[in-house]
């Protein structure tokens, strides 16, 4: 876990040391490409570039608007940050009737006035549901209070939107789908796209060629390096989803008695899952659960 306001705020500060103009509580309300270049009303203000890159997040209006097309799955999260009397170690929870399609989490956090615990879901649907649910599981264990703050709501998206380059245009990270299928996680997918991002517009800017053509390099370029692991972790979660409550159970157990976790520790990353995937896949008695799940 990061503080992520903290994350943000150092992010900006080197931005604006690198020469970039930092426009804070400014809305991008309408943008428009032509031959000339992009014009972006934010505020009250017409801003003109050359060359506009979609770093929203989970936000898709000007996606649609210029046929990049949706995520191809998303989930619902739900998540709020709460004063804790009483806090514990990491909690991860799963099931059907926990959070389908998803899991739910507790995550104690120091601040500077005391302890908390950020409380979170992520789910198929109701994830409101689910995190209420939630926290009322592990609200005695961690001294909640205040049981009934809303949480704030997201879309998490766990697959790549159709296209993520345009005339004048790119898409990176959660604006861009590139979200772990497995655990949601985008920081890291949304450096390496925005590193990409760079890399090819600073080319294209250079030699004045900021077409479709010229910039589906992007493209190709975070296909070669991320494809591979979107793949196998989507792979995964399909496998995961469709298991029973007791096939999850047989996998902890299993992890305790048949000696998965020297596989996860000779093979774990934190932001590369497909050794982790492989080996598990091939691992016998990891198979023989799978496979009595799907056919049962």
């Amino acid at each position: 876990m990061i503080d992520r306001p903290a994350f943000d705020r150092a992010l900006a500060e080197r931005a604006v040391a690198a020469g970039a103009e930092l426009r804070a509580g400014a809305r991008v309300s309408s943008l428009d490409i032509d031959a000339l270049g992009v014009h972006a009303t934010v505020g009250t203000d017409v801003v003109e570039a050359r060359l506009a890159v979609l770093a929203c997040g989970a936000n898709y209006a000007f996606q649609r608007r210029f046929g990049f097309g949706l995520p191809r799955t998303y989930l619902h999260t739900a998540q709020r940050e709460l004063p804790a009397a009483a806090p514990s170690s990491v909690e991860l929870h799963f099931g059907r009737d926990v959070a389908p399609g998803g899991f739910a989490w507790a995550v104690p956090v120091a601040r500077p006035d005391g302890g908390y615990v950020r409380i979170g879901v992520m789910a198929a649907h109701d994830a409101p549901g689910c995190y209420a649910r939630m926290v009322e599981r592990v609200g005695d264990r961690w001294g909640l209070s205040d049981r009934e703050l809303p949480p704030r709501q997201k879309i998490l998206p766990l697959g790549a939107v159709d296209r993520t380059y345009g005339d004048r245009l790119m898409a990176i990270g959660d604006a861009a789908g590139l979200v772990k299928p497995t655990t949601g996680g985008g920081i890291h997918y949304s450096i390496v796209s925005a590193s990409l991002a760079a890399d090819v517009a600073v080319e294209a800017l250079a030699t004045d060629r900021l077409g479709a053509a010229s910039l589906a390099t992007y493209e190709r370029r975070w296909r070669a390096e991320l494809d591979d692991e979107f793949h196998a972790q989507q792979e995964l979660r399909e496998v995961v989803t469709s298991l029973s409550d007791e096939a999850i159970d047989s996998f902890f157990e299993l992890a305790h008695t048949d000696g998965i976790m020297p596989i996860v520790r000779a093979t774990a990353r934190f932001n590369e899952h497909r050794p982790l995937i492989r080996a598990l896949f091939k691992h016998p008695p990891a198979r023989r659960i799978l496979f009595r799940s799907i056919v049962g």
